[in-house]
């Protein structure tokens, strides 16, 4: 495809995570045009890296771009353009005004928003539950992340924190610390973060693979054999913790669709049936049985978001779902 049989507009995505750094330039249609990312670490630099490695980007593309949105694994303060809750690589930013960094350094208008919510928007948007109105997600990875888009809109709440925090409802009032300060979180019983130490204290993690591995994640963890015993115990704690985190979820939110993603879900048969089943049985007897669904493009899923927020955001603020997003599915 040419450039003269693109959209006339585009838009730059970042996609500031947890472990990488995500850059993409998407049409308007939500297509990703080009795209590319760097590991995170954590110092000043990455930022200007973003910002001229975006640049380069726009100029390949060789389509004019007339906003720009940046995502962040954390609580944002979007009247401020500003992260309030920093990520530990991310502390930095500081009271940084990403809106006004994003005017200068990228030379279009830029919004901020928290990873999830923009994950959401780009699946209701252009992917897998693309006209749902009423949807949550929950990406599991480093952390849990989640959002919910109730009749249409994303909810956010009054200061930032609505919908975005269910990776911090407790599940275990015996569990471990978790590092936001609560306890039990679902993240701190079921993530990458907190694998090492629940494998730590398996009675059977000497023989279990795992061990051998300096930095296990989830989807090594369910990539692991059947007789692995310290694998197997704590698949069926993940998903069990994974599972009542989305029964709270259903029950606060009462979506007709539930997105899971993260790069656990390329064990998508041993994860999303077990997960299903556990929902639908632990449901409320007279609540709706969501499906659960998977991105086709879960890499994409932030950064197809952005595009539609940054299109959108010269049109309102009030309700910055486009009108692909408003349609019942």
């Amino acid at each position: 495809m040419t450039a003269g049989e693109r959209s006339a507009k585009a838009r730059v995505a970042i996609d500031l995570g947890g472990s990488s750094v995500k850059i993409g330039v998407l049409d308007q249609d939500g297509s990703v045009l080009l795209r590319d990312e760097f590991v995170v670490t954590g110092e000043p630099a990455d930022l200007d890296r973003a910002a001229d490695l975006a640049g380069q980007l726009i100029k390949e593309s060789g389509v004019p771009v007339d906003g720009a949105g940046v995502a962040l694994p954390g609580v944002v303060d979007r009247a401020a353009g500003q992260l309030i809750r920093a990520h530990d690589k991310y502390g930095y930013l500081g009271d940084r005004d990403l809106r006004a960094w994003g005017a200068t350094a990228l030379g279009v208008p830029t919004m901020i928003e928290n990873d999830a919510r923009a994950a959401l928007l780009g699946e209701v948007t252009y992917g897998c539950a693309r006209g749902a109105t009423d949807a949550v997600i929950m990406t599991l990875g480093t952390g849990i992340g989640t959002a919910a888009l109730i009749d249409g809109t994303l909810l956010r709440g009054r200061h930032d924190h609505a919908g975005i925090l269910g990776g911090h409802q407790t599940v275990d009032l015996s569990g471990i610390p978790c590092n936001c300060g609560n306890l039990g979180c679902s993240e701190a019983e079921a993530s990458t973060w907190s694998l090492p130490l629940h494998l730590a204290r398996h009675p059977q993690r000497d023989a279990s693979a795992l061990a051998r591995i300096e930095r296990p994640g989830l989807a090594v963890l369910f990539a692991a054999a059947e007789d692995d015993a310290a694998a197997a115990d704590l698949r069926t704690r993940f998903l069990t913790v994974w599972g009542a985190a989305l029964v709270s979820l259903c029950h606060a939110y009462d979506p007709e669709v539930v997105i899971v993603s993260g790069g656990v879900l390329r064990a998508r048969d041993r994860v999303l049936p077990p997960l299903t089943d556990y929902v639908h049985e632990h449901l409320w007897s007279s609540a709706h049985r969501p499906e659960l669904i998977t991105p086709d493009r879960p890499e994409d899923s932030v950064l197809r978001g952005l595009a539609a927020l940054a299109a959108a955001q010269t049109a309102t603020e009030s309700n910055p779902v486009p009108p692909t997003a408003a349609r019942k599915r």
